[in-house]
């Protein structure tokens, strides 16, 4: 989706949706026998949306002319406010444009009043392409037009209150509104693809829809030839536009093999990819291998005084030890990724760009990336690269390991090795993305010097190779306070890791290990299971229990809007563990996740106390296990494609009338209950500098519990062969699903169910 600067000091950008490699592109349509009437309701969704945000703009050309017919009035008198030269030059074009849409406007509402298989409205989007030669006239004065606003109103008070009092709404000054037809035109020609992508091409406004974005899409690359194009990317999480400097390729050293990298120098981070092998007909894509903040990179210069140090001659029995530890260094520097620079900057030249940058933008030094974060970064890499042409390679394929994507079960046994007792503990991390994040953590065993664990936690793996272990020891010397962030600095005692070999770790046995740290052994067994299988919804034989039984019973039963396990767990998470570092995603110990099953499947009476005595890792595990365990997903499998295509939608106005729509769709212990938890986890998000969960967080973990095709959906994308095309083609969209309903201000059931299709959606 084209990426638009929302400010109006900016020169306008108008883009076409492109392929990866820049040209534009048709949408290839989804319908087919069956899927008709599904894509005619999601069409009737699309144009509905396009509508509302169509009256919203022709209010706003409206509240931009309002000030112009007493502003001419007035030119030709003795006191005038702006010359006619001035109005002209500020408001050109403006009625032409509003008269357009106004007559588009009248003639669209009808059919969508009238909805049925044989309304066509391609004939309206071919008018209304074909009147963009208006747009052309003021998209050439635009500029002008923005300086002289702003210097009238500078130096003219009468018409800085005028604009003022005129403005609708009055946040919205004559310059601010002066962009909204250049936003107009990219979103006309979005709304253009999501018609196509569910218009049969034997429907006659096909052919019609198509010319209108063909129209759109020369208007606008004619128009981007004339303008110097902003390399934007995705904003960052702080809103602020994430800006390419440069791009190019290089090569990397890892585990003592050379892999061709293409990287990416963003205003805040330097991102490295490789180009992922797709099948036949498919566009190429990136994949991320690791990103560092900018914050992060350091280079080591050397002082004046070192740059030519004196040359001592040595023994020679030193120079061979000083080469038996050169080649030591060696190999260890081997196992550690290395970047070699041929295609994009020295590392001075990195260090140069880094202090210059730094003085303007001061990178965020918090800047840690969520999955989906990182997966729409590295998708708008294809059009944002200014390097296309790979360099020449060796015949050898760039085979790498695939990550495992899935549940890891993993039990910590006990350790060895400690000099003197300690109170010790350990935590379990998985690399994702380059980056490895803490999953789980033991339980600190005290004043021991061979502790017995022995917790079994499930640990969700995203692509990961590396299963990471840390040994510390727990200190509660409050001498010990971090000044940065008041908490106690545990010591950490060795740290060692293992790589999850997917032949070995798939087997359905426990397979045990050791992996020795500074002189401690860790003992630990570890299994695999795919994403599918641990996903797979298998409905429990036991009606009178919760896990494994249809919402609606459950809230039937209990009498209530939300099941009992959702409210009792939620409100101890929000007493006690809302302050605690990666709630949701650090793993509970399985045998009290267990417990705690049992417990609310047979209704114990103290079920209240166990939850008040237990680690609210578990009680977060146990919420997650009972909406995995759902025989049919919260958002259900009737909706699931519908979702996937809601959220695909290129128009902000389109999907929000399509998402609002699916959600009244469900049935009300679903709402009630979706509603429920999603403004707990905005409430957890709050919480982010303390809890470190972002919304991005929170998405990606309950993303894929909540939305889950149902097994026929799943058949029918088995064409996707690896596990990583799954995960980036099921999964991604899942999280996104669940990240706009985040993201979006607070939905109440009542407005939901009270709303009708047509939504206030700013344009």
């Amino acid at each position: 989706m084209p990426f638009i600067d929302e400010s109006p000091t900016m020169s306008p950008q108008l883009c076409a949706p492109q392929g990866p490699d820049g040209e534009t592109v048709s949408p290839t349509p989804l319908l087919a026998g069956g899927d008709i009437e599904k894509g005619l309701e999601m069409k009737r969704l699309v144009l509905s949306g396009f509508l509302a945000s169509e009256e919203i703009y022709i209010n706003q050309l409206e509240a931009l002319l309002l000030p112009m017919r007493p502003l001419k009035a007035t030119a030709t008198t003795s006191q005038p406010v702006l010359t006619i030269q001035q109005v002209e030059t500020i408001f050109y074009k403006i009625q032409d444009i509003f008269e357009i849409h106004k007559e588009f406007y009248d003639a669209l509402l009808p059919s969508i009043q009238q909805w049925d298989e044989k309304v066509t409205v391609g004939h309206l989007f071919q008018k209304l392409a074909s009147q963009l030669g208006v747009y052309k006239a003021f998209v050439d004065n635009y500029k002008v037009a923005l300086e002289t606003a702003e210097k009238c109103s500078q130096a003219n008070s009468q018409f800085q209150k005028i604009s003022e009092v005129s403005s609708s709404p009055p946040l919205l000054s004559p310059t601010a509104l002066l962009y909204k037809p250049i936003d107009r035109v990219t979103r006309s020609t979005l709304v253009l693809h999501d018609l196509l992508k569910h218009t049969p091409k034997d429907h006659p406004d096909f052919p019609l829809l198509q010319d209108a974005l063909r129209i759109s899409q020369n208007f606008l690359s004619s128009i981007n030839e004339e303008i110097d194009p902003r390399r934007t990317a995705v904003t960052t999480p702080k809103g602020e536009a994430r800006q390419l400097v440069k791009d190019g390729f290089l090569v990397e050293v890892s585990e003592s093999s050379r892999k061709l990298r293409h990287v990416f120098l963003f205003t805040d981070l330097l991102l490295c990819a490789k180009m992922k092998k797709t099948a036949v007909g498919r566009h190429q894509q990136y994949e991320c291998k690791w990103y560092i903040p900018l914050a992060d990179l350091t280079f080591q210069t050397l002082d004046d005084s070192d740059a030519c140090p004196s040359i001592q001659v040595l023994p020679e029995h030193e120079i061979e030890e000083m080469k038996i530890k050169i080649s030591v260094l060696k190999n260890e520097i081997q196992k550690e990724k290395v970047i070699l620079f041929p295609g994009i900057w020295s590392p001075i030249q990195f260090n140069e760009f880094y202090v210059a940058t730094s003085n303007q933008t001061q990178p965020d030094r918090s800047c840690v990336l969520s999955s989906v974060e990182l997966q729409v970064l590295t998708s708008s890499c294809f059009k944002l690269r200014t390097v296309h042409n790979i360099p020449v390679t060796g015949n050898k394929d760039d085979e790498e390991t695939p990550g495992l994507y899935g549940f890891l079960h993993v039990i910590v046994h006990s350790a060895k090795g400690f000099e003197q007792s300690a109170n010790l503990y350990c935590t379990l991390e998985v690399d994702s993305f380059g980056y490895f994040v803490s999953k789980a953590k033991t339980r600190v065993f005290r004043d021991t010097t061979e502790p017995q664990w022995n917790e079994e936690f499930e640990i969700e793996l995203e692509g990961s190779q590396y299963l990471r272990i840390l040994c510390y020891e727990k200190c509660y010397d409050k001498s010990m306070l971090n000044k940065d962030d008041n908490e106690i600095v545990d010591k950490i005692m060795g740290k060692g890791q293992v790589q999850l070999d997917p032949q070995t770790v798939q087997s359905k046995n426990w397979h045990m290990d050791v992996i020795e740290m500074n002189g401690i052994k860790v003992e630990f067994s570890m299994k695999f299971t795919s994403r599918d299988l641990s996903l797979k919804r298998t409905p429990s034989k036991k009606q009178s229990g919760v896990f494994g039984v249809k919402i609606n019973v459950v809230t039937k039963r209990e009498r209530s809007k939300v099941p009992y396990i959702v409210r009792q767990c939620i409100e101890e998470v929000e007493k006690r563990g809302i302050d605690e570092v990666g709630i949701y995603r650090i793993s509970g110990v399985a045998t009290d996740i267990q417990a705690l099953k049992s417990a609310f499947d047979t209704n114990t009476k103290d079920i209240l106390v166990m939850l008040s005595d237990m680690d609210i890792n578990a009680i977060a595990g146990t919420l997650k296990l009972y909406f995995r365990e759902l025989p049919e997903p919260l958002l259900t499998d009737r909706l699931y494609p519908a979702f996937m295509e809601g959220i695909a939608l290129s128009d902000p106005a389109a999907k929000e009338n399509c998402m609002m729509h699916l959600l009244r769709s469900l049935p009300d212990p679903n709402i009630m209950t979706f509603l429920t938890l999603l403004e707990h986890l905005k409430r957890v998000a709050e919480k982010e500098p303390i809890n470190k969960m972002s919304l991005h967080n929170l998405a990606t973990v309950f993303g894929p519990t909540l939305l889950r095709p149902s097994e026929s959906e799943s058949a029918k994308g088995q064409h996707i062969t690896s596990a990583s095309d799954i995960w980036s083609h099921d999964v991604m969209a899942q999280v996104q699903v669940l990240l706009y309903y985040l993201q979006h201000p607070p939905i109440s059931y009542a407005e939901l169910k009270r709303n009708t299709l047509y939504f206030s959606t700013d344009v």
